[in-house]
């Protein structure tokens, strides 16, 4: 299943239609997407798509000799043999001389393993021959950090000949959604909390009944957790560490600092302390979280100097490493041994609405940030929220125009009403004073609200968003 994606997809488009050589390097994390994007990219092209693996480099050379003769009409390739590389793209530059060649190098990482000077040679390649033809070539990796020092960085032979990158990210809460057109907007956040913006992790949940989604839903994501992430043998129950292994050379440091975090340990000091690594070594390995997406650093708004602030936090960017430390590791030797449903039932199901309060704030702000001028003539230049030791505000922003916007998020069964809007308000008093200068307040709410919040509102110009407001796309 091919979900969003359109902005990324709709870049290589204009980029292939310009006619003109193009070196353009794709990567991020695994699952995230990027094999999918290059396939819907190059299905309707004259394309060489070659997906690498841990070979040595003369049967590479083999099997993307027998990929291209699909794609070219050239009698002679069937009794051509590649040498190395060089050899491989100036042939494949040679046939984009007049009509355009997509050349999609996937894994490229493994590529290089075998030939630590692949991209010297693409270098060279690339000065003499590529930037010459029509040849699109695309280098794609899920090894982050390889394709971000290896290949992006200044030190690499490649710095200065790619003509685009992207590195792409997690789906949004509302993409998500798109995967279930069928659910309620609450069932697509409850699935966004457990399993966050992955593609291929939310096509593991299916329905049980599509055709009666209103009388069998509860039952179906109950079915869904149990069969992918409480099942020894479920695609999700063994994830992350597979993830670690396959990206990470101290997996087991790396799962120690997220078990860490996941445990409620958000400065530098808790956690170099809680795994036993002074604080250098630590902040190492959670920048390299960090390039993953795993983890995130964040910092009240109200702070002038972000980057130096000492009020910084460490929280787990993604929805599904959290959900698993949360509610899959802790209970793997239950799981394990047959109790999947005594693990749903007795430390999932009632701890639930407890834990998607703070995915609802995550949620509520993506919505500020990315989607609120749909509905409101309000540009915001940052947002985020404001913490200290007897105050938080959940969602703060700083718009263009000098205003600024105050929210609060509530995950309740019952609806909001006046009493969060007058606690907010004396929140944002107690503020320093350009804060509250020009202050709007927007309240959230996963139940909706109550009838004198919504007069009171309508007079004052609060900003009211239940659920449906959140997953509504006027395109």
């Amino acid at each position: 299943m091919f979900i969003n994606r359109e902005q990324e997809l709709n870049n290589l488009e204009h980029r292939y239609r310009a006619k003109r050589a193009e070196l353009f390097v794709l990567y991020g994390r695994r699952r995230i997407g990027k094999t999918e994007l290059l396939l819907q990219f190059c299905k309707d092209k004259r394309s060489i798509y070659f997906l690498a693996s841990q070979l040595k480099e003369s049967d590479h050379l083999m099997q993307i000799n027998e990929v291209a003769q699909i794609a070219i009409e050239d009698p002679l390739l069937q009794n051509m043999a590649f040498n190395d590389w060089e050899s491989a793209l100036v042939y494949f530059a040679q046939n984009a001389t007049e009509e355009p060649l997509v050349v999609v190098l996937d894994e490229f990482q493994y590529l290089c393993e075998d030939n630590t000077a692949l991209p010297s040679l693409i270098q060279r390649f690339w000065d003499l021959h590529g930037k010459n033809s029509n040849l699109f070539l695309i280098l794609c990796g899920s090894h982050v950090s390889f394709m971000e020092h290896e290949v992006l960085a200044e030190r690499s032979p490649l710095y200065g000949r790619r003509t685009g990158q992207l590195k792409l990210q997690p789906l949004s809460y509302r993409d998500s959604g798109r995967f279930y057109p069928e659910f309620t907007s609450k069932e697509k956040t409850l699935i966004y909390g457990m399993l966050g913006g992955v593609p291929s992790y939310l096509s593991r949940f299916t329905l049980d009944n599509p055709e009666h989604i209103y009388e069998t839903y509860h039952k179906s994501i109950e079915q869904n957790i149990i069969n992918e992430l409480l099942t020894p043998q479920g695609y999700l129950f063994d994830e992350v560490n597979f993830l670690l292994r396959t990206e990470l050379r101290e997996p087991r440091t790396y799962a120690s600092i997220l078990q860490a975090i996941a445990g409620g340990m958000t400065r530098l000091n808790e956690i170099s302390q809680r795994v036993g690594l002074n604080t250098t070594s630590a902040n190492k390995y959670v920048s390299v979280l960090r390039e993953l997406g795993l983890v995130k650093r964040v910092v009240p708004l109200t702070e002038r100097a972000p980057n130096k602030s000492k009020k910084g936090i460490y929280k787990i960017a993604d929805n599904y490493v959290k959900f698993w430390y949360r509610f899959v590791l802790p209970y793997r030797s239950l799981i394990e041994s047959g109790n999947s449903d005594l693990v749903y039932n007795r430390m999932i199901a009632p701890n639930l609405s407890q834990y998607m309060g703070e995915i609802f704030e995550d949620v509520c702000r993506q919505y500020v940030r990315h989607y609120w001028q749909e509905r409101i003539e309000i540009a915001p230049k940052r947002v985020g929220a404001h913490w200290s030791s007897d105050l938080e505000i959940d969602i703060m922003t700083e718009n263009l125009d000098g205003d600024n916007c105050f929210g609060e998020c509530k995950w309740w069964k019952s609806p909001v009403g006046e009493n969060v809007l007058n606690k907010l308000i004396q929140k944002v008093n107690l503020l320093p004073g350009h804060w509250r200068e020009r202050p709007n307040y927007m309240l959230f709410s996963a139940s909706g609200f109550t009838d004198s919040l919504k007069e009171r509102a309508s007079k004052e110009g609060v900003f009211l968003m239940d659920l449906n407001d959140l997953f509504y796309d006027n395109n």
